[in-house]
């Protein structure tokens, strides 16, 4: 079972470097340290950024902050049973 609180924490810090607000996907990947291959990793849960981004919605862009950012995906990663 993944753990919430560490996926946050991977993921805002892999993308709390891009120039918000954010309008796309886009606008993410010169932040992160693997570029699209980014890995986030919890319990049995593994996914890129690029699998992120292929397997949910898309988000409702812009993104004012990283917070807002991040507690879509992980709010979608749970919609979908993914974690």
């Amino acid at each position: 079972m993944a753990d919430e609180a560490e996926l946050r924490e991977q993921m805002i810090e892999a993308f709390e470097g891009a120039d918000y607000p954010i309008s796309s996907p886009m606008d993410l990947v010169p932040a992160l340290p693997d570029g699209p291959g980014t890995t986030f990793e919890s319990g049995d849960f593994s996914m890129t950024a690029m699998e992120l981004n292929t397997k949910l919605s898309g988000g409702d862009f812009p993104y004012e902050s990283v917070d807002d950012f991040v507690d879509d995906v992980l709010e979608e990663l749970n919609e979908n049973d993914y974690i």
